[in-house]
């Protein structure tokens, strides 16, 4: 909402600032209005539950959390508006592609581009009439990156004066390349059981506590489990004892960048042939230990200015579905986790705003589905690649219908799967509807389609093992190009022993692997640099990390760009970018290849956000971790790593239906159910997470009441004055 400063000082004032720009100010009749029925009675339930939470704490009956302790701050009371106007998480895109194709045409050329990122189904991006790729300040997104990415916090350091500063602010360094999903639907024609299988798992960046949060709502006419996510009612990925849910990403471009010509002294910015006003919100923010103050958002006809350049005489602001009624992350699912059939479900999806997701579809009768959905912008005088100017002739005209996306029902094959990958059909029309582009590497889909092609009689333990699944298609690839790879006589023995190790390599990204250690840091890290400096010189840097299919297309069959013997250069690169591999992991796991086990140096940690404020001896209690993980960020048990090679994000949150015998689903969430770091459910999950364990997702009320462990009893009561 704009408000860290009031309780964290001058450091976070910037941050409110730039997430004040992308809060919805629409009208929230039509907001509310947008998601179904039930929207805002559910919203104005739940934040009547937080609410009266909130005021016992404030009223000394329960204890104040102890984040709010090592923060040093107080739970506020929520609105129902509050759950709907925050909009900056929703995983739209493309804005931050658009900025980064520009700078790369800019410096190398179209060409160069499709080096860096394959677009699907083929395109080849055009420069919009009046703008000039060079023109787009390399800070353009400076606001966006502000109020959109998550915070951190560092400990406090010691002020001028004596005593302890206000805790400073960072930002996570979460590549949102690496988020993803995988998700599937099997019919009971494909089943030992007859009954169908839907399997989810959501990748998004690791954190304590988990993302994603497993519960059980039970209410008349309405009981759904599932997991949400805790600052939303409801659930999202589930059953409600009729039908089962799963989402991915379906990559809609969402967003634009418009730049505009600036009058003098630049009040005003050019539509149509005539200069009009910015609209203007002027808003304080409080700020804690400092003065309050008071800033202005400027606003465009289509967004909020990110950028404002009188100098240059350019303003630049951003177009996103943001603003459009209805597109809070997630809340959509407050709609369709009460269909109890397909048309009904169709109709939630319908509403459907952000994220843009695949979402596969079982019921009890036997049926499967798969259905495109989200709010997507019609575009017909520009393709959405680069940024475009503001001057009227680049504007939406309205959006598609969600008939006009793809879905699937009851499909031939008998199964349908998801995996962020490029899905829309062969004979799709995308000159027609400009969907999007850009989309992840389809290595995940190609192992899952490889294993539900071959199993006709797929079992529920199956399906988790796929969850779990370390073969990686893109290193399978890699493994055939490096094949007939030969060393030059001066290369060392341990050298020859990787080389050797990926040649023999069956592609798994096992914890006990020493080839996969090879790989992944050959072709995940150095290998891109070494081929991205050796075919485009000084602009590599721009360019940035290709994408890995187009470096695979471009060693395999190696052209022009690797001068007059392209084979003889190809082979340089790679012997190059392997030497760089080997003094990488002897650096890192010692001279010996017998010691490079992945498992040694892929790990997740969990840390809560709050630890570095914590006192040193309280630190450890928010840790859970390390814990040696297999898998890549190219196979389905999905595992990105940061530098450290620390797990940066995949799937925390596992589920694996049985639709029909619901007692028998299963699921898994890590680190643990609780935010409490000195609760026992803190961290009691992550053991079984790491090693592709579930647990029973029990349904039914028998089930439930044998397992159950302790029981905690809530009683209405009327929240009073002080909750508004």
């Amino acid at each position: 909402m704009g408000l860290l400063a009031r309780d964290f000082g001058p450091a976070y004032a910037e941050q409110d600032r730039a997430a004040r720009l992308f809060l919805y100010r629409g009208d929230m009749a039509r907001e509310w209005k947008s998601y179904g029925p039930n929207a805002e009675r559910f919203a104005k339930a739940f934040t009547d539950g937080i609410n009266a939470y909130v005021k016992e704490v404030q009223a000394a009956e329960r204890p104040l959390p102890p984040e709010f302790k090592i923060a040093r701050t107080e739970p506020d009371y929520w609105s129902a508006e509050d759950v709907v106007r925050i909009r900056s998480h929703g995983l739209s895109g493309n804005v931050e592609d658009e900025v980064q194709r520009a700078g790369v045409i800019c410096a190398a050329g179209l060409e160069a581009d499709a080096y860096r990122s394959k677009l699907e189904p083929a395109w080849t991006p055009q420069v919009p009439a009046g703008l000039d790729p060079c023109s787009v300040p390399s800070d353009v997104l400076k606001d966006y990156s502000l109020g959109t990415r998550g915070v951190t916090f560092r400990a406090p350091e010691k002020s001028a004066v004596g005593g302890e500063a206000e805790p400073a602010l960072a930002f996570n360094s979460q590549d949102v390349n690496a988020i993803g999903s995988n998700n599937w639907v099997i019919s009971g024609t494909r089943t030992v059981t007859g009954r169908p299988i839907l399997a989810n798992d959501p990748h998004r960046a690791y954190s304590a506590p988990s993302l994603r949060y497993i519960v059980h709502l039970n209410a008349p006419g309405l009981s759904a489990i599932g997991a949400g996510e805790p600052s939303l009612p409801g659930i999202s990925i589930g059953h409600n004892g009729t039908i089962a849910f799963g989402l991915t990403i379906f990559s809609i471009d969402q967003e634009d960048l418009y730049g505009y010509e600036l009058n003098m002294p630049g009040d005003r910015y050019r539509y149509k042939g005539r200069f009009e006003p910015f609209r203007t919100v002027t808003e304080t923010i409080a700020v804690k230990g400092g003065k309050t103050r008071r800033v202005t958002l400027r606003f465009t006809r289509h967004g909020p200015v990110l950028k404002l350049d009188p100098k240059a005489g350019r303003a630049w602001a951003l177009r996103t579905v943001w603003l459009e009624p209805g597109t809070a992350a997630y809340f959509g699912s407050s709609d369709y986790m009460t269909a109890q059939n397909w048309d009904q479900f169709l109709a939630a999806m319908d509403r459907w705003g952000t994220p843009s997701e695949n979402q596969v579809y079982a019921d009890t009768k036997g049926n499967i589905g798969w259905v495109a959905a989200g709010i997507t912008p019609r575009r017909t005088e520009y393709d959405g690649l680069l940024p475009v100017m503001g001057d009227g002739r680049y504007e939406w005209q309205g959006f598609l219908k969600r008939s006009d996306l793809p879905n699937v029902f009851n499909p031939a094959q008998g199964w349908f799967a998801t995996a962020n990958q490029m899905n829309l059909p062969a004979d799709y029309p995308i000159n027609q509807r400009r969907v999007g582009f850009e989309w992840a590497d389809p290595s995940r889909h190609a192992r899952i389609s490889e294993v539900l092609s071959a199993d006709r009689d797929v079992t529920l333990a199956e399906s988790m093992a796929l969850q779990n699944d370390t073969t990686s298609p893109i290193q399978r690839r890699f493994v055939a190009l490096v094949r007939g790879l030969r060393l030059d006589a001066g290369s060392s023995p341990a050298q020859k022993a990787a080389l050797q190790l990926v040649q023999g390599w069956d592609a798994r990204v096992e914890r006990e692997s020493r080839a996969a250690t090879v790989a992944e840091i050959w072709l995940g890290r150095h290998l891109p640099k070494v081929a991205t400096a050796a075919l485009y010189g000084k602009d590599a840097d721009v360019i940035g990390k290709p994408s890995t299919r187009a470096l695979l297309d471009a060693l395999e069959r190696p052209d022009r760009r690797f001068g007059p013997d392209p084979a003889a250069r190809r082979d340089q690169i790679l012997r190059e970018s392997l030497e760089k591999t080997v003094a990488d992991i002897i650096s890192l796991l010692g001279p010996e290849p017998a010691e490079w086990r992945y498992g040694r140096l892929h790990h997740a940690n969990f840390v809560h956000a709050l630890a570095p404020l914590a006192h040193p001896r309280d630190r450890p209690q928010f840790a859970v971790g390390p814990l040696s993980v297999e898998g890549a960020s190219s196979s389905p048990r999905a595992a990105s790593f940061n530098e450290d090679f620390r797990l940066a994000s995949g799937a925390s949150f596992r589920m694996v239906l049985d639709v029909g015998n619901w007692d028998a689903s299963q699921a898994i969430n890590t680190p643990g159910q609780s935010g409490d770091p000195w609760s026992p459910h803190y961290r009691d999950l992550a053991p079984l997470w790491a090693h592709g364990r579930y647990f029973p997702l029990l349904y039914s009320r028998p089930a439930v009441a044998a397992a159950t462990a302790k029981r905690l009893v809530l009683r209405p009561a009327a929240l009073g004055k002080a909750a508004r």
